[in-house]
């Protein structure tokens, strides 16, 4: 399934990307810019902006900070989710709290994260 989106979000993502959060640009700079599977950073899907994209494993991960945890911010979030499940994709979040204090665990867990997808798919073509 091809991913819609929408063309006023281009800019907007550009300028996401030119005001990275310091957790975002940790994250991208010092781990998935670097990493074996192409990453894209806030990539326009349907009427959202991910954070972070694998086109290959099919995976978005998300950095939340404080609005997220408000419960309109968390109602949004579930919203946005299941919009982005119906393209088949997964989401995974992560807090900034967990970029700043657990940055190996939360690099890990994307590995893991995307390399089941991968092997999975391998197993198919097989």
């Amino acid at each position: 399934m091809s991913l819609d989106y929408n063309e006023k979000n281009i800019t907007l993502a550009k300028n996401l990307r030119k005001n990275a959060t310091q957790q975002e640009n940790h994250l991208w700079y010092d781990f998935l810019s670097k990493y074996e599977v192409r990453f894209q950073r806030q990539k326009s899907i349907d009427n959202f902006i991910a954070d972070f994209y694998c086109h290959k494993a099919k995976l978005i991960i998300e950095i939340d900070g404080s609005q997220h945890y408000t419960e309109e911010g968390r109602q949004k979030d579930e919203f946005r989710t299941e919009i982005l499940e119906e393209y088949e994709l997964k989401v995974i979040r992560f807090t900034n709290h967990q970029i700043n204090t657990n940055f190996r665990g939360v690099c890990e867990y994307i590995d893991t994260a995307v390399k089941a997808p991968l092997r999975e798919g391998a197993l198919e073509c097989a």
